[in-house]
């Protein structure tokens, strides 16, 4: 057998399928569940509880863990063992959301070590790469002797193949031959012997009796448009006495209570480059000294918000945590990614409004994210991507598929609403910051987002979408799986579909701007824009209207009939305007009547529809962000008891969450006296706008209105829940002066006071 030897930047390979190598161990750990963490722009590494991965014998390769990088994983395997078997966990934890910490000791082995004696400790940390290192002490009373090990593998698979789907060819994976002895036969002539002489040769054999451990482990992979993918593996503190496979393996002896350590750095290369945004430095205790420092600048710059309950707390800080982990850089810039693991990159509905609710705790996210999607605004048309001129993008994604041109993500412009809602936006963030130089810079991008929405409007009289791309989303709403858009005997809708919420996005777009074209003295903009707004508000309370059920419809079809089912979409329209006032109090009252309202928040589609289905992703599910939305306009109708019910249903359900992180979603069971909030399997966490919501709900309670340009916050009849006395907002930043706020409950009226102000914003507390 003659095999392919490839050369590359001094190193030499052969395909991996060609050589017969052994593994360590093949029989994976029993993975101890929950799932653990860590993120670090555009990285994010999910475990088991011991810190392993388990992914590559005997395990089916789309498994969710492992550690990826721009949609690639970069590491499938990860297994720590000692003397072939698991370590017993202790306790681990990812609170920090960077460093993952395991504590765990040893099972009983022969009759040589007792069980639980050796004591173990693993630490990883993401900063451009990944870094642990692992201590090992002996407890016991005597020396002990044993082996410690770790397996790795990397399988370069895309995430997109992660999550099903399916490609008819993939590239190569490599491995990294040993450097060559002098006066040997080619390293060619001995992996042939050794290939044909498997099963009575092992692999050292083939080479030297006792091969002396590489330098670093190299995991590599040639994909179809040519790229070098590697995984970079380098030892530190003690080097692995000898390999098997890519399996590490330590020859230990430790005195009575000595304690040794081990570790590596694991790089992930592109092309001989770093694949991650950010360059990794050389050690774990550098990478961790990185990581806080950052966090530290940014918690500085931003918002500290308290209450007088621990608890609660304990939320707004996670919260924060979250906020940080999910910035996320693309080109100069950074955004909030979407969530993890599924969406751990830029997206247009979903970074929009995270930025939006956050806009008090952090205005620069808004900012970047303003200018981030600005420069992928669509240019051309383009069927495949679902591109058009002034379009805002709904996904973008860098691994292999996208390179491949097997998926459209490169940007895929399918989403109806994220354009409107840049425009919506752009507004916003100007009436905090007052940022005269960024409304310059993007008013041609807002011209030309509004351009595609008034020609997309010509269509049908509405904002409506249909899919072009054969490979793009079928919805393209914010609900965009599949089955979502149903009517009321649960039918799917066809044809050109134009959600309700969409259409007040619009509406609330054209005001907005309006008013700023109205200050940038470009009153023909203006005119046109408020007349068009007046126009579409008539006919949407025309058209979408269902009076037999009093109530607004979900969308309406490609033959313009409504979709008449009962759905949590019309709370979107709620806070901007579109509805005449009794609609909308009509729509906040059936929101919450119980086959909608579960305890914990409001389902995406009522229980009373033959759809429901309380584990669907979009029928019948509750979404905290969808929550967070709602509560706003009931706050907006001056319903305040019922927003701040809604509020509470989503802190409980927070409450009760590992780490007291809202997920994404979860299931729409009735909330009991006796029973917690039901997860669902699959739900990202932490997810951008499942955080952002405790942001929006904070700014529901304190309602703050503010108009920079104007020089003004009002803060409008603020309203603290029955479970807390006390909240604070220290360092809020409104336009250039900063504030310190305080509000405190009495019975059913909350103060608030101005406790710190630098700066000359005028500050009208209104009751």
């Amino acid at each position: 057998m003659t095999l392919e030897i490839i050369e590359i930047e001094g190193k030499t390979f052969v395909p991996a399928d060609q050589l017969p190598i052994p593994e360590w161990n093949s029989v994976l750990s029993e993975r101890p569940q929950p799932i653990l963490t860590l993120k670090d722009d555009d990285l994010f590494l999910l475990t088991d509880t011991l810190g392993n991965i388990g992914g590559s014998v005997g395990e089916d390769r789309s498994a969710g863990m492992g550690l990826f990088c721009k949609d690639t994983r970069f590491l499938s395997r990860l297994e720590l063992q000692i003397e072939g078997r698991s370590p017993i966990l202790l306790s681990s934890t990812a609170d920090k959301g960077f460093i993952l910490s395991v504590l765990c000791t040893n099972p009983h082995i022969d009759d040589r070590i007792k069980a639980e004696s050796i004591g173990i400790k693993r630490e990883l940390v993401l900063n451009g790469g990944l870094f642990e290192e692992i201590e090992i002490s002996n407890y016991s009373t005597s020396a002990v002797t044993f082996e410690l090990s770790l397996s790795f593998d990397a399988d370069f698979i895309d995430l997109f193949e992660v999550r099903g789907f399916s490609r008819e060819k993939r590239g190569r994976l490599l491995r990294l031959l040993p450097p060559q002895e002098e006066e040997t036969k080619s390293w060619e002539e001995e992996f042939a012997e050794g290939v044909e002489e498997t099963e009575k040769v092992d692999y050292e054999a083939d080479f030297s009796p006792n091969p002396p451990p590489p330098a670093e482990l190299i995991l590599a992979y040639q994909g179809l448009d040519g790229a070098l993918l590697e995984a970079r593996i380098q030892f530190a503190h003690h080097q692995p006495d000898f390999f098997k496979g890519n399996t590490a393996i330590w020859q230990l002896h430790l005195e009575s209570h000595e304690t040794q350590t081990l570790g590596y750095r694991l790089q992930m290369l592109n092309n001989g480059r770093s694949a991650s945004t950010v360059s990794a430095p050389s050690t774990l205790a550098q990478a961790k000294a990185a990581e806080l420092m950052e966090e530290q600048t940014w918690r500085q710059q931003v918002t500290r918000i308290r209450s007088d309950k621990n608890t609660f707390n304990q939320i707004i800080e996670r919260a924060e945590q979250d906020i940080y982990l999910l910035r996320q850089s693309f080109g100069k810039g950074k955004a909030l990614s979407a969530g993890v693991p599924w969406f751990s990159t830029l997206f247009g509905r979903d970074s929009i409004i995270a930025a939006s609710q956050v806009l008090m705790l952090d205005p620069q996210i808004a900012r970047e994210t303003l200018y981030i999607l600005a420069h992928y605004q669509g240019k051309t048309d383009d069927e495949w991507r679902d591109e058009q001129p002034g379009k805002i993008l709904h996904e973008i994604r860098f691994g292999e598929m996208a390179r491949c041109q097997e998926i459209p993500h490169t940007p895929y412009y399918g989403t109806v609403d994220a354009t409107p809602l840049w425009l919506m936006l752009y507004a916003e963030y100007f009436a905090w910051t007052a940022d005269y130089e960024t409304l310059e810079n993007l008013w041609d991008n807002a011209l030309a987002a509004m351009g595609w929405i008034d020609r997309n409007m010509k269509r049908t009289g509405y904002l409506s979408y249909f899919r072009k791309s054969s490979r793009g989303l079928d919805n393209q709403g914010w609900k965009d799986s599949g089955d979502c858009i149903v009517n009321r005997r649960g039918q799917l809708a066809h044809g050109d579909i134009s959600l309700c919420e969409v259409q007040a996005y619009v509406y609330a777009a054209k005001v907005r701007l309006a008013q700023i074209a109205r200050m940038k003295k470009r009153i023909d903009l203006a005119d046109r824009w408020e007349e068009e707004a007046r126009d579409l508000r008539v006919r949407f309370n025309r058209d979408f209207w269902m009076e037999d059920q009093d109530f607004c419809a979900l969308a309406l079809d490609g033959e313009g009939k409504p979709v008449d089912s009962i759905t949590s979409n019309p709370g979107h329209c709620l806070n901007l305007g579109i509805f005449t006032p009794e609609k909308a109090y009509s729509v906040a009252e059936r929101l919450r009547a119980p086959d909608m309202f579960n305890g914990w928040g409001i389902r995406t589609l009522s229980s009373l529809s033959p759809a429901y289905n309380p584990m669907g992703y979009h029928t019948g599910s509750v979404w905290p962000h969808d929550n967070a939305i709602t509560a706003m306009g009931l706050r907006s109708l001056g319903l305040i008891d019922q927003a701040l019910e809604l509020a509470q249903g989503i802190l409980d359900m927070t409450k009760r969450q590992p780490y007291h992180r809202p997920p994404e979603l979860f299931c729409g069971f009735n909330r009991t006296d006796d029973n917690d909030p039901v997860q669902y399997p699959v739900a990202c966490t932490p997810q951008a706008w499942a955080t952002g919501s405790v942001f929006q709900l904070l700014h529901m309670m304190v309602n703050l209105v503010p108009d920079v340009p104007s020089n003004t916050l009002r803060i409008i009849d603020p309203a603290l829940p029955e479970t807390i006395n006390y909240l604070s907002l220290q360092n809020l930043r409104v336009g250039p002066t900063l504030l310190d706020l305080e509000f405190e409950r009495s019975g059913s009226t909350t103060a608030c006071r101005v406790s710190k102000k630098r700066g000359n914003l005028r500050v009208i507390i209104e009751a």
